[in-house]
């Protein structure tokens, strides 16, 4: 089951290194106000919830206690990032500030990963 979950953990890494790519990429277009939600953005933040919710089930399949908290509030900022790229995806232009608070969000949900222990 270890190795399970550690195949799941490095696909989870995989969409958050899209989406956070994606949006480092674009941080010269973001100062020109030509920046795009791509599909690696949206693709990684996809990724990133159902590799999210497989971990937790796997987790909790193999004993492990989980935070409740902590991965509702990660759940809930997720949801708040795949909504905004969503319904932006196709606009050919993001507010800078729009733009700023995914990028944000998705810095935070890591930090929140790696430090809420």
């Amino acid at each position: 089951m270890d190795e399970l979950i550690n195949a799941v953990v490095g696909l989870h890494i995989i969409g958050i290194a899209a989406l956070l790519g994606g949006f480092l990429t674009q941080l010269g277009a973001m100062r020109s106000d030509t920046a795009r939600f791509g599909p690696p953005m949206l693709y990684g933040a996809l990724t990133m919830l159902v590799t999210g919710v497989a971990l937790i089930g796997l987790s909790q399949a193999d004993g492990y206690t989980i935070s409740t908290v902590k991965y509702g509030i990660k759940l809930a900022v997720l949801i708040v990032i795949l909504g905004l790229v969503y319904v932006k995806r196709d606009d050919e232009r993001i507010d800078k500030r729009l733009f700023g608070v995914v990028g944000g969000l998705t810095i935070v949900n890591i930090f929140i990963a790696l430090l809420w222990t």
